[in-house]
């Protein structure tokens, strides 16, 4: 990561992340699916109806995934191997506490936090039960991102890809098991998807016993180390909150979208699974973006620091771009995927052919705030997330979208909301940037 080609480099790095993001994806887009296409409109209306509230806490469990893959890499760059092994174990300990306090958090407050967003009475049950299950892979969930985030800043994205691959054809698998064969409905694929995600989170945990250099874990250094676990939760902790602010404020729109009527809410849930598609797929660079950022960074090499952002900004903005546009051409195919029903088709291509021109613009927006960690600062980036994306939104929810009530005017925010944060973050990380001078991690 300390030499050779950049473009090369971050691409070979991202595209098994690309490939990675996806499976993971794929874990809830298998349920909204099978239920869909197998099941009743209402199943795909109670899976669909939960995607925010899910994305709240897996999305914590992302970014601390993310924190701790910055200062991973600060220290493998810096060759302090030492600290390299305390972060890990610190890590992979911190991981698991942190799952299992999410699926309790999850499973006690899932009905109340439904019914704050106003889910439809006739889906509510169905998204409830399956929230409670779903919660139980919480987890394992963190276990993977930790050991994926620890992987990654080691050079290593293939081994997280394998295990996603196999967890991931075993997720579909059962889903059609349960909901074909046994008529579990929403109950089976959340099942499957908890078998899946304990699955992958076995495999990286034994990744992570089988590896020789400073990232290999052991039961005998399996211990909490204080001031790594200050600096992890410091970043790592801000970052999972990053990601679920973006959740908080679309708690706020999912309650808007239920405003509509059923036909509108069972659209925009097929049409959700483009966002977490296309922003797993560029969430790849963020990713890429950070460990190539933290490694220079922690080796001193300041130009290869910047020019890192501009390559991994360039090639998320261009996957924005591709993948958005390509589907709303392909739109009305991608979600025969989750409804048989030509009304919900319609429903969601509304959504679909404001985001598909959208996604590119939280480029400049998310690679910026990923180098502003990798240099070590995280506390700015995350204010200025929580007013840019948060507090905007629900400022437009409240005037721009009550004047004119109509679902377009819902989903035009997004773009608003990511080109004002995206000015705020990118003026930010410049004058830090000129400020640290490349000063090595500490």
């Amino acid at each position: 990561m300390v030499d050779g080609s950049l473009f090369k480099g971050i691409m070979l790095l991202s595209l098994p992340l690309v490939l990675s993001n996806v499976l993971q994806v794929l874990f809830n887009m298998a349920d909204v699916a099978v239920v869909g296409r197998f099941g009743s409109a209402e199943a795909l209306g109670s899976v669909g109806s939960t995607t925010t509230l899910v994305t709240l806490y897996t999305g914590f469990l992302i970014g601390l995934g993310v924190g701790i893959n910055i200062i991973t890499a600060q220290f493998l760059g810096a060759k302090r191997d030492k600290d390299v092994s305390q972060t890990v174990h610190t890590s992979f300990l911190l991981a698991l506490i942190t799952g299992v306090l999410i699926w309790l958090i999850t499973f006690v407050t899932s009905k109340p936090m439904l019914m704050l967003l106003n889910t439809k009475d006739d889906l509510l049950d169905g998204a409830v039960l399956y929230v409670s299950i779903y919660a139980i892979g919480m987890p394992a969930m963190a276990v993977f991102n930790c050991g994926n985030g620890i992987l990654s800043a080691d050079g290593d994205t293939k081994s997280p890809l394998t295990y996603l691959t196999v967890a991931g054809v075993l997720n579909v698998l059962l889903n059609l098991l349960f909901v074909i064969t046994f008529n579990m409905s929403v109950a089976g694929v959340a099942i499957a998807s908890v078998i899946s995600q304990y699955l992958s989170a076995i495999l990286v945990t034994a990744k992570l016993f089988r590896v020789k250099n400073a990232c290999r874990m052991s039961i005998g250094n399996m211990h909490i180390c204080l001031p790594k676990a200050k600096k992890i939760l410091s970043l790592g902790l801000t970052t999972g909150f990053q990601y679920s602010v973006f959740a908080i404020a679309n708690l706020f729109i999912q309650a808007s979208v239920n405003s509509f009527d059923t036909v509108t809410v069972e659209g925009n849930a097929a049409a959700a699974n483009t966002d977490i598609l296309i922003y797993d797929i560029m969430g790849a660079f963020y990713t890429a973006c950070a460990s190539f950022m933290g490694q220079n960074h922690g080796a001193g090499k300041k130009d290869r620091v910047k020019k890192s952002y501009y390559v991994s900004t360039l090639y998320s903005f261009l996957a924005g771009l591709i993948f958005g546009v390509g589907l709303v051409i392909l739109g009305r195919e991608f979600l025969s995927l989750f409804t048989k029903e030509p009304a919900v088709v319609e429903a969601g291509m509304r959504r679909q052919y404001i985001m598909g021109f959208s996604y590119c613009i939280s480029a400049f927006m998310d690679c910026t705030i990923a180098a502003s960690r990798s240099m070590g600062k995280s506390l700015v980036p995350t204010v200025i997330v929580i007013l840019g994306s948060c507090v905007f939104r629900v400022v437009w929810v409240y005037t721009v979208f009550a004047y004119f009530h109509t679902i377009e005017s819902l989903y035009l925010l997004y773009a608003f909301s990511w080109t004002i944060t995206a000015g705020a973050e990118i003026i930010y990380f410049f004058k830090i940037f000129k400020k640290q001078n490349g000063v090595i991690a500490r």
